[in-house]
């Protein structure tokens, strides 16, 4: 893997909206903290744009394609932060320029959508931050979300501690991380774009999806073979799922019957997996480094992610 530089006081931070569209208030809030670090954001020409064509988009494909081609290969920039998610990174990714990165490697953050992104920077050999966006300050979020976040820029990498789940299934294994958003790793199956699953642990998180969908993401990696291949699995924030009205759980992080469902689908394999994660479309959204070696250690009472380059 090609470690990015540590993120040094000064250095300039891009902010991109390579999927949905964002109001200037929602980012406010975020940026006055990437600055109050020592950093300098710099936004891309179509952050605040908006684009309807199905969807609210921040921009045309091209124009989303070519703020973050700037970002990724601009040598003043140091890290890139995405403003959101939403849909649209599926249009980028076959059109972005590696060449500049893939020798200068630099930190990309964002989760939900981001998780295309994700995959073609590993494709390239560069770990990249699942965490927080740029927008979700704005509705609420744990200062620890963000605190992390900042310490893995300037070199400190967290280690995770979580409290035992029933669905646990005990055991210890390392490899390198790999996926993100369910819905985007489903997306991916069968394509250039797709994770590399042999001998890595997966993650995964989700929202707002109904629960027969989550079955048939979860079939279609099974189906896949990739349960086959992964040596651990990280389940993290399942929330909004199913119907509201009939969803005692509905805004919960961590959806019982969702964790439920995984639970069956895995139950028939050997690798370790641990629940309820705190990372994904929740309050609580501590970083992971895709693409870096964790070590993942699920006890009888409690669970431990050490992550290492």
């Amino acid at each position: 893997m090609k470690f990015p530089k540590n993120v040094r006081k000064g250095d300039k931070i891009a902010v991109v909206s390579p999927a949905g569209a964002v109001e200037e208030s929602q980012l406010a809030p975020t940026l006055s903290l990437i600055e109050s670090h020592g950093y300098q954001p710099v936004l891309g020409n179509h952050v605040y744009g908006k684009y309807d064509h199905g969807f609210v988009y921040s921009g045309t494909e091209q124009q989303r394609i070519a703020d973050l081609n700037w970002a990724l290969n601009d040598p003043e920039i140091a890290a890139v932060w995405a403003s959101r998610g939403g849909y649209g990174c599926q249009h980028l990714v076959q059109h972005l320029d590696w060449s500049f990165i893939s020798k200068n490697p630099k930190w990309y953050i964002g989760y939900s959508d981001n998780t295309v992104i994700q995959s073609g920077l590993l494709k390239n050999e560069i770990p990249s931050i699942h965490g927080q966006t740029i927008k979700t300050s704005s509705f609420g979020v744990s200062e620890e979300s963000y605190q992390h976040i900042f310490d893995i820029l300037k070199g400190n990498i967290p280690q995770y501690t979580i409290q035992n789940h029933p669905y646990n299934r005990v055991g210890e294994t390392e490899g390198i991380l790999v996926g993100g958003n369910l819905a985007l790793i489903y997306a991916l199956l069968g394509t250039e774009n797709s994770f590399d699953f042999q001998d890595k642990i997966l993650f995964i998180e989700e929202i707002g999806e109904q629960y027969y969908a989550l079955d048939r993401m979860l079939m279609s990696l099974e189906m896949g073979g990739v349960f086959n291949k992964i040596k651990g699995l990280v389940v993290g924030g399942m929330t909004n799922m199913g119907k509201e009205a009939d969803n005692q759980h509905y805004t919960e992080s961590f959806d019982p019957f969702a964790n439920q469902l995984i639970m069956e689908r895995v139950q028939s394999y050997h690798f370790p997996v641990v629940f309820r994660f705190p990372n994904g479309h929740i309050e609580h959204n501590l970083p992971l480094i895709i693409g870096m070696k964790m070590r993942l250690i699920v006890g009888s009472k409690e669970s431990s992610i050490q992550m290492e380059r």
